[in-house]
């Protein structure tokens, strides 16, 4: 028998396994489907895991769950103890998961905060600061899926965990023992003893304070708050509580919300993936912006810190924004409203912009224009974050004095491609509820001058030069699937292409080895390191533009990003259709 098979026999018959979970295990009448649920443990990785929900080892369950808190308990403790708060989103067993950690924390003697409800990601990163907790716990899974939820952890500075404290915390999960070394009380017997204690509405309060903090023109936003129509879909997430209630602070009383999709549901009934990425997840939205004549259509995804738009024009017709659009839009308000009111004049070159090595290259035109300095991290949101916390760690170093060469920047704005950015150093995850406020009080700026979002941006590509970017990506399922994206990465790296289709290689950046090298005379020459983390990723800088290839952190997919400049928009898609077909040729003939 193999070792999966005994696994599910185990779960089949032991005792520590309830009778709902063997229910269900014994109705299942594919071997594959068997196999793909206990091949593995879902692996706790850099930030956490995520998966499928149901049972067995590879699935988001009591057990599971329960195993990653145990792991974490037995960290804090032998750190010192301290305490963890806990947030979570709609989705199907969400609220379940995170008192079930709630009463795992408790056994262990940790103190456990847990909001009364839904909250958005970015606000759990909030609340880890305001609380003074040791650590926080999410309970969501994203953009992903209705099918899966998710369990990420966060570090005492209210950051994703990070080197070296992401492995330290992975080992003590994976060395927590089975599933009959997790340690519980009752959430009742918790809250009793003081171990268990709801996040009360000051949390709230000063979050909201925290997010409206960061508006540059209020005097703008009084102006125009009143005619600017926004239509706004949570997607039947966490954001609808947050994001009504910041604009209503900031003035804004003529905003719509899609009916269907306001309410908190993890079925997510009118979707078949609740992700601002997806053109369909808007479907409703536009259809009550075009009924309403609204000027921007804005869509959270289901822990709130993902935020989608479309923008209106004058013709009445609504563009897509990608997540790329939206950052560099944003970055070029603020940066130019910095330097109205003087504050970049004090700050030069020690203000920072922080990207992703996948985001657009258009942010490092306007971090030139503006003259601030642009570093660009690891993908994943986590890197921004920890970014800021060296930010301040080298000023408070340099006597609280802002100094480039030594690391001691001011944190202006950070944005990855991925949907999600962060305007204030409240926070250390990416947050939508702040990208809502920032393009409205944008929308507002823009329309006293007269103009509509989608004019700005084409000023910003006239000014700028046509940046464009897209993503491939492919699944891979089951034990196959996973062995097959190392060997893809690997016969990548050990075959490293000089040309990807018409496009010529002139250098590669290996994260994994932390080289970056060129070719000369067709031969690799080193040119150095990267300075970055050490991750499986592989920047391919082109002649005319760039291209990326990672294995996802979150999901089982090859992930391959890329970007071009072109000297116009027709020009620039022509450009990005090319190289992605070569590219993806390129990844099938490695396969």
């Amino acid at each position: 028998m193999t070792d999966y098979l005994k696994e599910y026999q185990r779960w089949l018959t032991g005792d520590i396994f309830d009778a709902a979970t063997k229910k269900e295990l014994k109705k299942i009448d594919d071997p594959k489907e068997i196999e793909d649920r206990f091949y593995k443990e879902l692996s706790f990785g850099t930030g956490g895991m995520r998966g499928v929900l149901g049972a067995g080892t590879n699935r988001m369950n009591f057990y599971t769950v329960g195993k990653a808190t145990q792991g974490l308990s037995n960290y804090l403790n032998s750190a010192g103890g301290g305490s963890v708060a806990i947030a979570y989103d709609s989705r199907k067993m969400s609220k379940e998961f995170a008192e079930d950690t709630a009463r795992i924390l408790a056994a262990n003697g940790i103190k456990a905060y847990i909001f009364s409800g839904v909250r958005p990601t970015p606000e759990l990163s909030f609340a880890v600061r305001q609380l003074k907790a040791k650590a926080g716990v999410v309970i969501t899974a994203s953009h992903n899926p209705p099918e899966y939820n998710g369990y990420k952890v966060y570090n005492e500075d209210g950051g994703q965990i990070v080197p070296p404290q992401d492995k330290l915390i992975t080992e003590s999960v994976r060395g927590a023992g089975d599933y009959s070394c997790i340690k519980r009380v009752s959430f009742e017997e918790g809250v009793r003893r003081g171990l268990i204690v709801t996040i009360g509405e000051e949390t709230d309060e000063a979050y909201f304070a925290a997010v409206c903090g960061t508006v540059l023109c209020p005097e703008v936003i009084k102006k125009r708050a009143q005619s600017l129509k926004i239509v706004y879909t949570p997607l039947n997430g966490a954001g609808r509580m947050p994001v009504l209630n910041v604009l209503s602070r900031m003035g804004f009383k003529n905003v719509s919300v899609v009916a269907e999709q306001a309410e908190p549901d993890g079925n997510f009934p009118t979707l078949r993936y609740p992700n601002p990425e997806d053109p369909a997840a808007f479907k409703l939205a536009l259809e009550l912006a075009s009924k309403n004549g609204a000027d921007i259509v804005m869509a959270t995804d289901p822990d709130a810190d993902r935020l989608g738009i479309y923008a209106g024009d004058k013709s009445g017709n609504y563009r897509a924004f990608t997540g790329n659009m939206s950052g560099a839009l944003i970055l070029e308000y603020r940066l130019a409203r910095m330097r109205e009111k003087g504050i970049l004049q004090d700050i030069g070159k020690n203000g920072a912009v922080v990207t992703t090595v996948v985001s657009t290259d258009m942010a490092k035109a306007i971090a030139a224009k503006y003259g601030v300095t642009l570093i660009e991290v690891l993908t994943g949101f986590k890197y921004i974050g920890e970014k800021i916390k060296e930010f301040e760690r080298a000023v408070k170093d340099n006597g609280g004095k802002y100094c480039a060469e030594k690391g001691a920047y001011k944190y202006l704005f950070g944005f990855e491609e991925s949907y999600g950015c962060l305007t204030g150093s409240y926070a250390r995850d990416k947050d939508a509820v702040s990208a809502v406020a920032a393009l409205a009080e944008a929308a507002c700026y823009y329309a006293e001058k007269g103009l509509t979002l989608p004019e700005v941006m084409d000023n910003m590509y006239s000014e700028y030069g046509c940046y464009k970017e897209g993503l491939w990506s492919k699944t891979f399922y089951g034990a196959d699937g996973a062995a097959a994206m190392r060997r893809l990465t690997a016969r990548l790296r050990e075959d490293t292409p000089s040309k990807i289709g018409g496009y010529r290689v002139t250098e590669v950046k290996d994260f994994l080895t932390g080289r970056i090298f060129c070719f000369e005379r067709g031969n690799k020459a080193d040119k150095g390191g990267t300075g970055l983390p050490v991750s499986d990723v592989l920047y391919f800088e082109l002649e005319s533009g760039w291209c990326c290839v990672r294995p996802s952190g979150t999901e089982p997919k090859i992930k391959v990003y890329m970007g071009v400049k072109g000297g116009s928009l027709e020009s620039a898609d022509k450009m990005l259709k090319d190289l992605s077909a070569a590219f993806t040729g390129l990844i099938k003939e490695r396969e």
